[in-house]
């Protein structure tokens, strides 16, 4: 699966370790989840295009560049909002749209509640934030409505995935690129991530 990217960072490795770790409370969570989507982002974006633009310095002028794609960036809510803060320190002018979609717990299908796309954009990639890649229903929803708004280059940043939502977002889309910190072992049988590290949203928010 090459559009699958897995980070061995090992920054990335250190910070996982510690955000799965049960005894990890809620505030030192949220830090971690913040960190591990500013070098999550560092690695989706290794290949934005560019345009040069001389720069002149104190000593005289030297070649430089600039950011050519506009970029929006799509926290599935509300896990996926932990990692927007990490993003807009690297990409400090970039759009944030929201969709909001919940897993019913019977069926294990999302549900959507909310959706802020705007009625028209210039918008080129879209960094789609959700840290548990989980069943990959969620995934999947989320990248269809913004194909049908129109998107033209979509990516997906995570924390963990599971196998089988791996599978599943790479066959309904094989041209989105993934970006996570691990695939751990599986599902287990009400669909969390094993081993994984629980339930993001709860952990992040003390709830």
């Amino acid at each position: 699966m090459t559009q699958v990217h897995v980070s061995q960072h090992p920054l990335i490795l250190h910070k996982l370790t510690l955000l799965r770790d049960k005894d990890t409370d809620f505030r030192s969570f949220r830090e971690l989840m913040r960190e591990l989507a500013m070098l999550l982002c560092y690695e989706a974006t290794l290949d934005l295009k560019l345009t040069a633009k001389p720069v002149e310095t104190p000593m005289g002028m030297a070649a430089g560049y600039k950011a050519e794609e506009h970029i929006g960036l799509v926290p599935v809510l509300r896990a996926g909002l932990g990692m927007v803060e990490g993003v807009l320190q690297l990409l400090p002018s970039v759009q944030v749209w929201h969709i909001g979609l919940y897993r019913d717990e019977e069926t294990l299908r999302p549900v959507q509640y909310y959706n802020r796309l705007p009625a028209s954009h210039n918008i080129q990639i879209c960094l789609v934030l959700d840290p548990m890649l989980a069943t990959g229903g969620s995934a999947v929803a989320t990248l269809d409505i913004l194909k049908k708004a129109g998107v033209p280059h979509i990516k997906y940043m995570g924390v963990i995935g599971a196998p089988e939502g791996v599978e599943k977002l790479t066959k309904a889309h094989p041209d989105v690129p993934i970006h996570l910190a691990a695939i751990d072992e599986r599902l287990n049988d009400v669909g969390f991530i094993v081993p994984g590290l629980g339930d993001a949203g709860d952990r992040q928010y003390g709830t």
